[in-house]
């Protein structure tokens, strides 16, 4: 019932205009790296990637984490409607969201560094199960945009770990980097001309990247069967990031047997996040809590006991 209640709030508030007015959620911040950062060009903001924590009370926690990649073409991260305020509704949820501030490519980070960071969030979290009361099995990441190509990177790529000159392991590098579930906004799937969003690729790789890294980081041919259950989200009328992303994707993980769900909405165009303005394709959330449900990864019981921990990778 307490779920149907939120989900019911957030409705009412998106069809009254007050979801995309409410102020954005302060949360706690946390460095993804003690001293120095693996890649790190200086020590300045934009070389310091870090977590903003958004933690719900304890009655009301589910046990359920999400790690949020704002989107911004790779040149920008859009951090108020595309990651605090997500923040804010995700902790309205009983979920422990935690908004990813990834170092990019603009300032001199192309790929795999937004890759790394991306990996050492899930990780990160992942390594605070116990002290967070989050099941270390219910850990997904969602993105939005280009975050959502970061999102579906650390989907799709977890078994080869990124590794960069300097860098030293760490009790957190353990941890898998697996995401238990994915939810894709709006994503950029795809480097392929003609299907991808080509300020991002541009941004990503510079220009003229060799074939086999466009192939590598076209992510709808690096499905398996072991990629997470995922949710897709898409705009018909998107004419900046082509709905073929998400469709493409969707099929490919149809043919792998993932399970996975996708809602095409005839209108929204692009970067709408919950803004009432975009009409039903700003509902997404409610369909994702219930697609969440189903796959067993959100429930309105109390989460996991203090005992109950992850282990590291062995």
């Amino acid at each position: 019932m307490k779920q149907l209640i939120l989900c019911g709030l957030f409705l009412t508030a998106a069809i009254t205009g007050c979801a995309s007015q409410a102020p954005a959620e302060k949360a706690d911040e946390l460095v993804l790296w003690n001293g120095r950062v693996p890649g790190a060009l200086g020590t300045k903001d934009a070389d310091t990637p870090t977590l903003q924590i958004y933690r719900p009370i304890a009655s009301q926690n589910t046990g359920t984490a999400v790690v949020v990649c704002p989107g911004g073409g790779y040149t920008h991260l859009a951090m108020d409607h595309e990651g605090r305020i997500i923040g804010g509704l995700l902790r309205a949820e009983g979920i422990t969201a935690v908004v990813l501030k990834y170092r990019l490519p603009v300032n001199g980070y192309p790929h795999p560094i937004p890759l790394l960071d991306a990996q050492r969030a899930i990780k990160m979290v992942r390594s605070k199960a116990k002290d967070w009361n989050i099941d270390p099995h219910r850990i997904g990441i969602m993105g939005f945009s280009a975050g959502g190509h970061l999102a579906s990177t650390a989907g799709t790529h977890f078994n080869k770990p990124v590794q960069v000159a300097g860098q030293q392991a760490d009790a957190i590098d353990a941890f898998s980097c697996r995401p238990d579930f994915m939810v894709l906004i709006y994503p950029v799937i795809s480097m392929q001309e003609g299907i991808t969003h080509q300020g991002s690729r541009d941004n990503l790789f510079g220009p003229n990247p060799p074939a086999d890294l466009v192939n590598l980081l076209s992510n709808e041919k690096q499905v398996t069967q072991d990629t997470p259950p995922t949710f897709l989200v898409h705009a018909d009328d998107d004419d900046a990031v082509p709905v073929e992303n998400s469709t493409l994707f969707y099929q490919a993980l149809h043919k792998a047997g993932v399970p996975a769900e996708m809602h095409i909405y005839l209108k929204g165009g692009h970067g709408f996040g919950t803004r009432p303005s975009a009409g039903p394709a700003a509902q997404w959330p409610h369909a994702c809590f219930l697609w969440m449900q189903q796959i067993g990864v959100l429930n309105t019981k109390s989460a996991p006991d203090k005992e109950k921990s992850a282990e590291p990778d062995k």
